[in-house]
């Protein structure tokens, strides 16, 4: 497997978010879907990676900087056909280190409270992240769990 930051202009990675933007949609209300399509993770502030496997697609996931201390992971999928291979965790596992080369103290999340989440909130467990309240703009949500892991600097 081999993670690279992506410029979000394959083919692949279009069909993947959309894909990850209808799953969001079947399952969650419209209100509570905070999923960003591909115009939004172009944000200079966010920094999107891919995973593959020769020229197969297995997933992908952003980091969001909220300010010099502060990250959000956001779009984390994978591929159905690579669900439980571990892509998802070696994501993660970029996505955190990546906060830790830019000092950040926090890393947090928003995910769906839904069963179809317990998986994604499961990882998160496992990497030491602890429920929370709201952060930056979210609000409470029924839909909606939020989480934190403490980086330290």
């Amino acid at each position: 497997m081999h993670i690279r930051v992506d410029d979000l202009r394959g083919p692949e990675i279009r069909a993947l978010l959309e894909e990850h933007l209808r799953n969001m949609h079947a399952i969650s209300p419209p209100e509570s879907v905070h999923a960003l399509d591909l115009q939004a993770l172009r944000h200079p502030a966010i920094t999107f990676w891919t995973a593959w496997s020769g020229a197969d697609l297995l997933g992908c996931g952003a980091l969001k900087a909220l300010d010099a201390s502060h990250g959000e992971v956001k779009s984390m999928r994978t591929a159905s056909a690579h669900r439980r291979k571990g892509v998802a965790r070696a994501m993660l596992e970029r996505i955190i280190s990546e906060a830790r080369s830019r000092s950040y103290a926090l890393l947090s999340l928003e995910t769906g409270s839904q069963p179809e989440f317990a998986p994604a909130r499961k990882l998160y467990e496992s990497f030491g992240f602890a429920y929370c309240g709201p952060f930056e703009d979210y609000m409470e949500d029924p839909n909606s769990v939020f989480m934190q892991l403490r980086l330290g600097r």
